[in-house]
């Protein structure tokens, strides 16, 4: 503790009020317009059996304890298919053969994205998403009801892709119809095709496709069909959407938008009038209606924390982001502890104080959080503490995620792997955070920098400090030992300073407590700074 009160006599603190006020939002929870499928429902699933089965366990632990975080998924979309047309007569009294009234199909409903704030997780999401087919068209000229579109709702730092390679993505309409098609010789083929395509009058089907009139009809749809392609393609083209879907979502989708269109729904068939002629008065056909677009979506949750915590597991992240929110992160004497990512908001005010876990020391048992759940369901504590104490003099704020431990090989998808370093990607600045008591602090810095950059090339120069946690555990009573952990600080500087820090940007190192909460004014401070000239240089970015 003296080493503590040492450093924190020597830091140099700049007031914050200066600062003006600044925030990254982000509101986390769970929502979804989709019903879930049967469990007999066909997912999708990668073809390489030890990677399934290796995430498979590490989603199961992660579901543990009631945890149902889910940061990436894939699913399986398509979009409405149109309603048939219909072939049908106009009939009244003393006119028996009236003219054709079949109307047209209803348009097939189609898929949107939309980024919703108060969504935390992509639990909920269905793996297979089937949007509304469209009404059938009826008689005496009635048109089939366009289905209502499927939206999904994913959480703000979604990305969204399309997978295009055959061994993660579902088989494509082209696919399942050669599929189909498979074994038939060219006369079944072309009878099939057409019983795909065209509705029929009852016991008019053999007399319509010998007719001459119902031909013309065919070789007519046929190019319109490649007409309407082809203006498709040219429209793509001229926008530059001809590649593959891409969206990044870093921002809620605004009130009253439809969202982001993933799936257009297919078009109704045309009814028998369509097909009405001079020479051909009563057409005893309709088509049916098309298909919509099936496509194959990746989703993946980026976190959109401003400062996110780097660490081996046990290093005390949890225990920080208690001491520095009000979050109730778990915290236990033993690694992964934290499964799955969690934000808190540091609040400062205007007397330069910043908000945390009130208590004077973060207890690493179950027995506080019961005895807590005890008191709010007694009425003795306040559910949302953060209201029961100060409401006003707020002076900034920022967000801070406490992510799953990193261990060695983490790049490669030990461990939590991938789904730890996806959530620390899209932060503003990085913060190591170590345990000063071990007895190579920088070893855990080389593994953590190394694993940082072979996940993503650059990713280990967002980092902006080293927080040297547990020195509360060094022995203040022993002279001895007090110098050597002096020592050991100056040591863990020059390994940082040789090797973390590069030219323009140096990357600071604080030794605190998190679970006594000493020397924390001195991480706020530096971390709102670290945010701060984050924003500045986002901005000017923006502006260019």
């Amino acid at each position: 503790m003296i080493l503590l009160e040492y450093v924190t006599h020597r830091a140099s603190v700049v007031h914050p009020a200066t600062w003006g006020r600044f925030s990254r939002h982000a509101t986390f929870g769970q929502a979804s317009d989709i019903k879930p499928w049967p469990k007999h429902a066909r997912t999708l699933a990668s073809t390489q059996p030890d990677v399934t089965k290796r995430a498979k366990a590490v989603e199961h632990k992660r579901r543990q304890q009631g945890q149902t975080f889910l940061d990436h998924l894939i699913v399986d979309v398509r979009s409405g298919k149109g309603g048939d047309g219909a072939v049908a007569f106009h009939r009244e009294k003393f006119k028996p053969n009236g003219p054709p009234s079949g109307g047209n199909g209803g348009q097939g409903g189609s898929v949107y994205i939309v980024c919703d704030s108060s969504i935390g997780s992509l639990v909920g999401i269905p793996k297979q998403i089937r949007a509304a087919k469209g009404s059938k068209g009826l008689g005496t000229y009635r048109h089939g009801k366009n289905a209502k579109d499927t939206i999904i709702r994913v959480p703000v730092g979604t990305v969204v892709r399309e997978v295009t390679d055959t061994e993660r993505r579902a088989k494509t309409k082209e696919e399942v119809l050669e599929d189909m098609l498979e074994g038939l010789d060219d006369d079944e083929k072309d009878k099939k095709l057409r019983d795909l395509r065209w509705v029929h009058y009852p016991m008019h089907t053999e007399e319509n496709e010998g007719s001459d009139f119902f031909k013309e009809a065919e070789n007519a749809l046929l190019r319109e069909e490649r007409a309407v392609e082809r203006e498709r393609k040219q429209e793509r083209q001229y926008y530059g959407d001809s590649s593959d879907l891409h969206l990044d979502l870093t921002s809620p989708t605004a009130e009253g938008s439809q969202g982001h269109l993933v799936a257009r729904g297919g078009s109704g068939g045309f009814g028998n009038p369509h097909f009405l002629t001079l020479t051909n008065r009563s057409p005893k056909w309709a088509t049916r209606g098309k298909e919509g677009d099936w496509i194959t979506l990746e989703l993946e949750l980026k976190l959109l924390a401003d400062i996110g915590l780097v660490g081996f597991p046990n290093a005390g992240k949890s225990t920080l982001l208690r001491a520095l929110t009000r979050s109730q992160a778990e915290v236990a004497p033993y690694a992964f502890t934290t499964l799955n990512p969690q934000v808190g908001t540091v609040r400062v005010w205007e007397d330069g104080e910043f908000d945390g876990d009130g208590s004077n020391v973060i207890e690493d048992s179950w027995l506080k959080r019961e005895k807590d759940r005890e008191g709010m369901d007694a009425g003795l504590i306040p559910e949302n503490k953060l209201f029961a104490s100060r409401l006003g003099g707020e002076l900034y704020r920022f967000t801070i995620a406490d992510n799953p431990g990193l261990i060695a090989g983490a790049s490669e998808n030990v461990g939590l792997g991938h789904s730890f370093l996806r959530s620390i990607e899209r932060s503003l600045a990085l913060v190591y955070v170590v345990d000063f008591s071990g007895e190579a602090p920088w070893d855990e810095l080389r593994i953590l920098k190394n694993e940082l950059e072979t996940y993503k090339a650059g990713l280990s120069r967002r980092a902006r400090m080293v927080l040297a946690n547990k020195a509360d555990k060094l022995d203040d009573s022993d002279p001895d030992a007090v110098n050597e952990a002096k020592v050991k600080l100056e040591k863990l500087k020059s390994f940082v300073d040789s090797e973390l820090s590069e030219e323009g940007v140096s990357v600071d190192v604080v030794p605190v407590s998190g679970k006594f909460k000493v020397n924390l004014e001195a991480a706020v401070e530096r971390m709102g700074r670290y945010v701060k000239e984050a924003r500045e240089m986002e901005a000017e970015t923006e502006g260019e």
